[in-house]
C-alpha cells in the first residue's frame, strides 16, 4: 500500500486515533488469504447525526471497537445513492454517498482512518442489475422500443395476441414475476423489461459495451480513493442469452439462460487486470450460490476472483457429518486453483446463527423460511459459540457480520407493518423477510435505542429494536469475560498471533461419532463436540480456548475447544 495514502489517513483523523500506530499488516499483499472481514450493514451499525439511521460519521465514531475486535477489513453493503427500494442493492449512482450516510468526503475519510488502524476496506457493487431512478432506465423508459436506450436493459414485446403475456417465465430471487410491463406515452400497454429482482432493479444488459465500460470506471473511481476489494453481488447473474429462453430441464453447464455462463469469466477477468494494475493487493470478492463446486471453482482461478463466498457451510445443518462433508468438499474446490476458501455463519441476508441453530431444522433455506418457527435460544446461542471457533480455526478467511460477535438473535418481533424488505411483500406476507438481521445494534444502556443514536436523539431507529436486548449491548459484553464478544476478541486475537491459523492446510484426526477434530500446522488442534454428550480431549498441552466450560474436564455437547499440542 503506498505509504502516502496511510500519511494522508494519519492527518485526517479523529485526535483521538491520531496516537495509534499503523499496523504493518497493512502491506502485505497476501492479507486477503487470512483476512477476519467484518460485515457492516450501515443503516444499522451506528447512527452519528440521530436521525434514527446508521450513518458513516457513526463507523468513524466505532473505528476503535473494530480494531479492538480484531479485524483486518471492513466489508459495507451498498452505501450509494439510492431509492432503498431493496437496501441500497438498487443503486442510482455509485460515484455518490446516500444522503442519510453521508458524503463522498466522509466515505473518503472513513476509508482513510479506518486504513491507519491497519484495517481495510472493501465496498460493494450490484452488476447485475440498477435503480429504475437511474437515469439510464429514466431514458430507457421515455424512448421508444428499438431504441439505443433501452439497449441497455432487456426491454421485450410481450406475448400472446395483444402482448399481455410476459416474455418469458424466468423465476425471481425475491419471490413474484420478473417482467414488468412499461406504459407508452399515450397510455397504452408497452413493451416488458427484465428484473430477477424487484420491478425497481431493471436488470442490465452486459452484452452491452456501455455496461461493461461504466463498471470498469466505477472500480477505478474507488480504487482510486484507497478501496482494497470489491464485493460482486449475485455475481453468477450477469450475463443472459440474448434469446432470453426458458429454462430447461436438463442444462448444460456453462449453458443456463440466465445463471453461470461461460461468457461471465472474461467480464471477470478485465475486472482483475485493473485490479491488479493498481498497487497493493486490491481484491473481487464473489457472491455466487452455485450446487457444482467445478463451475464454482472456475471464478477462482488465477486470473479472475481472488474469493468467493462459501455459502455451503452456512447453509448446512448443525451435524457433524454434514459440516465435515462442505468443509471437505470446499477445501477440494478451491485446492486445483489456489484459491482460500472463506467461512462465514450469516450475512445481511440470513437468519441469524443464534436463532437458526436452534430450531428443529438447523439449515438455512431462503424457501423454508416462516413466520413463528419455534426457537431454544440458549441452545442456538451454545451452538453459535461452538460455531465461532470451529469456522475460525479453518484454513482461509473468515467473514463476521455485525451483531454475530453479540451473539444478536433475531429480532423476530417486529411489527408487520415496519416491515421494509421486499422478499416480504413479494411472497405475500408468507417470507418474514431480512429485517430480522438488519435490526441496529446495541452499544449501551439498558433499553432501545441502547446507544445506536446520539444521546438525546429524537428519531428513532429506523427499525425497532428488541426491549430484552440489554444483556447484548458492547458496553455490557465488554465487561463480561464469558461473553460472546470476550469469546470473539480473544478468538480473533489468538487467530492473528498463530502461525498455523488463517491460510494453510487441515489435517482431520480421527475422532467419534459427532466429532469434528483436525490440526492446523504444530501444534494447534481444533475439536467441536456435535454429539449429546461431553467428550474427552486428545492430549495437549495447553487449553487455549474453549466456547463453553469443560465440565470435570471433559468437552461438553456443542462446543469447540482449541488446545495447544506441543511447547
Amino acid at each position: 500500500m503506498d505509504t502516502a495514502v496511510l500519511s494522508t489517513g494519519i492527518a485526517d483523523r479523529p485526535t483521538e486515533l491520531q496516537s495509534l500506530p499503523i499496523n504493518p499488516s497493512i502491506v502485505d499483499p497476501l492479507w486477503w488469504r487470512s483476512a477476519v472481514i467484518y460485515q457492516i450493514y450501515i443503516r444499522s451499525f451506528a447512527d452519528g447525526n440521530g436521525d434514527g439511521t446508521g450513518d458513516l460519521a457513526g463507523v468513524r465514531s466505532r473505528l476503535g471497537y473494530l480494531r479492538d475486535l480484531g479485524v483486518d477489513a471492513l466489508w459495507f453493503t451498498p452505501w450509494y445513492a439510492s431509492p432503498l427500494a431493496d437496501g441500497g442493492y438498487d443503486v442510482e449512482d455509485y460515484k455518490t454517498i446516500h444522503p442519510s450516510f453521508g458524503d463522498l468526503a466522509e466515505a473518503e475519510a472513513l476509508i482513510r482512518e479506518a486504513l491507519a488502524l491497519g484495517i481495510r476496506t472493501i465496498i460493494d457493487v450490484v452488476p447485475n442489475h440498477t435503480s429504475a431512478e437511474d437515469p439510464w432506465f429514466k431514458a430507457a423508459l421515455a424512448s421508444p422500443p428499438g431504441s439505443p436506450e433501452r439497449e441497455r436493459f432487456w426491454f421485450r414485446p410481450g406475448k400472446g395476441e395483444n402482448g399481455d403475456e410476459m416474455p418469458n417465465h424466468w423465476v425471481s430471487n425475491f419471490s413474484g414475476d420478473t417482467w414488468t410491463r412499461t406504459t407508452n406515452p399515450d397510455g397504452t400497454p408497452g413493451e416488458w423489461y427484465l428484473h430477477l429482482f424487484t420491478p425497481e432493479q431493471p436488470d442490465l444488459n452486459w452484452n452491452h459495451p456501455d455496461v461493461k465500460a461504466m463498471f470498469e470506471d466505477v472500480l477505478r473511481f474507488w480504487f482510486d480513493r484507497g478501496v482494497a476489494g470489491v464485493r460482486i453481488d449475485s455475481a453468477a447473474l450477469l450475463v443472459k442469452d440474448p434469446d432470453l429462453p426458458e429454462v430447461p430441464e436438463d442444462i448444460e453447464p456453462g449453458q443456463h439462460p440466465n445463471t453461470d455462463r461461460d461468457e461471465l469469466h472474461d467480464i471477470y477477468r478485465s475486472w482483475r487486470e485493473i485490479a491488479d494494475s493498481y498497487q497493493g493487493a486490491r481484491i473481487l470478492v464473489g457472491e455466487i450460490w452455485l450446487p457444482d463446486s467445478e463451475r464454482f471453482a472456475k471464478y477462482l482461478r488465477p486470473d479472475e476472483m481472488h474469493t468467493a463466498f462459501n455459502f455451503d457451510f452456512m447453509a448446512r445443518p448443525w451435524d457433524a457429518r454434514e459440516l465435515r462433508e462442505s468443509i471437505d468438499s470446499m477445501l477440494a474446490a478451491h485446492a486445483p486453483v489456489g484459491a482460500p476458501s472463506t467461512w462465514v455463519l450469516s450475512n445481511h441476508d440470513v437468519t441469524r446463527p443464534v436463532t437458526r441453530y436452534g430450531r428443529a431444522d438447523t439449515s438455512f433455506a431462503f424457501a423454508t423460511k416462516r413466520f413463528n418457527t419455534p426457537t431454544d435460544l440458549a441452545l442456538g446461542l451454545r451452538r453459535s459459540r461452538a460455531a465461532a471457533l470451529l469456522s475460525a480455526a479453518l484454513p482461509g478467511s473468515l467473514y463476521v457480520y455485525q451483531g454475530d460477535e453479540l451473539g444478536l438473535p433475531e429480532a423476530e418481533s417486529i411489527p408487520v407493518e415496519v416491515l421494509q424488505d421486499p422478499m416480504y411483500f413479494r411472497s405475500d406476507g408468507v417470507d418474514p423477510g431480512r429485517d430480522g438481521c438488519r435490526v441496529p445494534l446495541p452499544w449501551s444502556g439498558t433499553r432501545p435505542p441502547y446507544g445506536f443514536e446520539p444521546d438525546g436523539s429524537a428519531s428513532a431507529p429506523w427499525l425497532p429494536q428488541p426491549d430484552d436486548w440489554a444483556g447484548l449491548t458492547v458496553a455490557a459484553e465488554a465487561g463480561d469475560s464469558a461473553s460472546m464478544l470476550s469469546l470473539y476478541r480473544t478468538a480473533l486475537s489468538i487467530r492473528r498471533s498463530h502461525p498455523a491459523l488463517g491460510d494453510g492446510t487441515l489435517t482431520w484426526v480421527d475422532a467419534q461419532d459427532g466429532v469434528l477434530s483436525f490440526t492446523r500446522g504444530l501444534g494447534f488442534q481444533s475439536v467441536t463436540n456435535l454429539s449429546d454428550v461431553p467428550v474427552e480431549l486428545p492430549p495437549h498441552v495447553r487449553l487455549l480456548l474453549s466456547s463453553t466450560p469443560l465440565e470435570n474436564g471433559l468437552l461438553p455437547s456443542d462446543s469447540t475447544a482449541w488446545l495447544r499440542t506441543q511447547h
